[in-house]
Parts: C-alpha cells; structure tokens; sequence
C-alpha cells in the first residue's frame, strides 16, 4: 500500500523539505518528470479530458472506471484530476493510491480501503482555482486482478461511504471487472496513443533533456511501444543514459528494447520457407543460442505470417493457430527449443504447401 502522505505526482508547489521532495531531476524518471499535472495537459484523450473537465467545473465527480492499454495516460489523468480538483496543499491528504495487482484480496479492501473511506473529511479551505469538494478519492490500479470476493466486498464499500469517498478503479481489461461494480461507475475508454501524438511529445522531451537521436530513432521508439507512452519514454530515458552523448539511432534502440535484431528473424524466415529440416534446426539452433525469448519471437511470427501476401490465407491460419498453441505451451512449462522446432516445421509445410 502507498501511504496517504507519500503519494505524489512530483513537480508541483510542495510544503515539505526540499531533502524529502522528489530527487534531483538528473535522477528522476522521465515518466515521473514529464507526467501531466494537470487535466489540460493529458494528450489524445479528448473525450475523457473534456468529460472531466464538466466534473472540475462542479465539483461533483461519480466513482470512475478507466481501461483501456497500458501507457495510455489512466493514472496520469486521475491524478492530474485529483490535484486540480483539491489543489496541491491538500491533495495528498485526499487521495489513497493502491496497485490492487499487489494487494488484491479481501482482506485489503476490509482493512485498508474501508478503513480511508469510512473517515469524513474535514472542512478545507478553498485554495482560489480549485474547488476542493468535501470528499476523499481511492485510486485502485490494476483493478482487473482483483479477485471476484475483494470486488464484491468492494462493492458494498463503495455503496456505504459513498457520500464521502470517491473511487476511481484502472484496469487494462474492463470485462474482468464484475458487473455490480462497473455498473456503479462512470466507464472512459483511454485508447492507443496515435504516432502524431507520440512524436511530438517524444520530440519535446528530446529537446528539453538534450538528446541526440535521429528522426528514425524517434520513429523507431514510437514503433517498438505499440503506443504505450510509458514505454516510450522509458526507451528514450535509457538510450540517453547508456549511450550518453552519442546519437540515439534504431539500432539502439531495438538493443535497449531486447527486440529480436531483424537479421536473426529473417534467418529464421528464410530456413523454414526453404523446407529443409536440417536448414531449420541449424536456424532454431543459432536462435535458442542468442539467448533471445521465444515469447518474443512468436509475436514478430504472428505479425510477419499475416502481412507476407506469398502464403495463402488458409495457411496462415494453420501457422497462428500452432502460434496460439505454443505460446499456451511456453506458459505450462514446455521447452522453448522443442516448441520453435515444432512451430516451425509447421510453418514450413503450410509455406512449401502452396
């Protein structure tokens, strides 16, 4: 559990020492230093921003269900919220932060968020720009490993202090939250940030922290993340640290990002469309050598068996569906050199097959 006067979004106005504020800003991560403070400030989430925005305005805000994929803003936006909504003197006393993924059982919503809800919030004094409404917020990230017990007895926790507790529930996947506890929300999707997006706030931090990387570096963390800020951010960070004052380029990056290197997919490629078996045990070989995980390798797999317009579309389906079957395989335990080596004489009947 994060505790009450620890939770923080960094950056801002703050009464406390400078020796227990956030680190010197040479050390603090980038996701840290650049996240939104303010609702304004959250990119390509129109629809949400301008929804709260109405709620600032009021001072009445509904409990909340953000989903939607990772690194799309979810826990950026509410806390941005909850600090314009009780401004930075009060917001810490205000919100409880908990990762339900660590903690996400019933005995976690009977002891430690029933207890922050149950008390009653004082009367603050309004800071000029910030409503300050007379109730507290818990925000449970990864609300979707919860277990189906926790979130029913969340429920009835919700029902009972709602007049002085505000919940804001974040999760990746909206359909493994049950349905009595999404129906007592107000549902925003965060979907997938565009390249648009990405590109220009990657470009600023780049400018403000002084990294050299190329357009094609730029273009190239954007792809790797798959739309995931956070991560894009993270890659940067990194690249700047480990190669410091030399030029951030793509194949930087792919070595930050642990991405399979393009040659050693298409060797592999390239042994199992010959349909020579010992081509394809020498490449399944000199993979499981390069120390690179298998999990990796089926989703660039997937990707490659769809877009390559040689293999006719029931073969294709042949290829995922043994794709599906080892990645399910790598999760049980199975050996990953068995498993490549089976995938991909499959692969190769269903190329050579045509």
């Amino acid at each position: 559990m994060v505790d009450v006067d620890d939770v923080t979004m960094g950056g801002a106005a703050d009464s406390k020492p400078a020796a227990q504020q956030a680190p010197p800003a040479r050390l603090q991560p980038w996701v840290e230093k650049y996240r939104p403070k303010t609702v304004d400030d959250v990119a390509h989430q129109d629809e949400v921003t301008n929804t709260l925005k109405g709620a600032i305005a009021t001072g009445v805000l509904p409990h909340l269900l953000f989903y939607g994929p990772p690194g799309t803003g979810k826990t950026s936006t509410v806390l941005a919220l909850a600090r314009t909504l009780f401004g930075p003197d009060t917001y810490r006393d205000r919100i409880l932060e908990l990762n339900a993924s660590d903690e996400r059982g019933i005995k976690v919503v009977r002891e430690k968020i029933k207890t922050f809800a149950q008390v009653a919030v004082g009367r603050a004094t309004h800071q000029a720009g910030y409503p300050c409404p007379p109730f507290k917020v818990i925000i449970l990230d990864e609300a979707d490993t919860m277990t189906p017990d926790a979130q029913s007895a969340l429920r009835r926790t919700m029902e009972t202090y709602s007049t002085v507790t505000r919940f804001c529930l974040i999760c990746n996947y909206v359909t493994r939250i049950i349905e009595p506890l999404a129906s007592r929300c107000a549902k925003f999707r965060f979907s997938a940030l565009g390249q648009g997006a990405m590109l220009d706030r990657l470009s600023y931090i780049s400018r403000e922290e002084d990294v050299k990387i190329t357009a094609d570096g730029l273009q190239a963390i954007v792809d790797l993340s798959g739309g995931d800020m956070r991560k894009a951010v993270t890659a940067m960070q990194s690249a700047s640290q480990f190669y410091a004052g030399a030029e951030v380029t793509p194949e930087v990056l792919v070595d930050i990002a642990g991405k399979i290197p393009a040659e050693v997919k298409d060797a592999l490629w390239s042994a199992i469309k010959s349909g020579s078996y010992h081509k394809i045990v020498a490449a399944v070989d000199d993979f499981m050598s390069s120390g690179y995980p298998l999990s990796t390798l089926l989703e660039d797999m997937q990707e490659a068996t769809v877009a390559d317009t040689t293999i006719p579309d029931h073969n294709k389906a042949d290829i995922c569906r043994r794709i599906a079957e080892a990645d399910r395989c790598l999760i049980d335990g199975c050996n990953e050199e068995l498993q490549l080596l089976d995938l991909a004489s499959v692969a190769a009947r269903s190329c050579c097959s045509q």
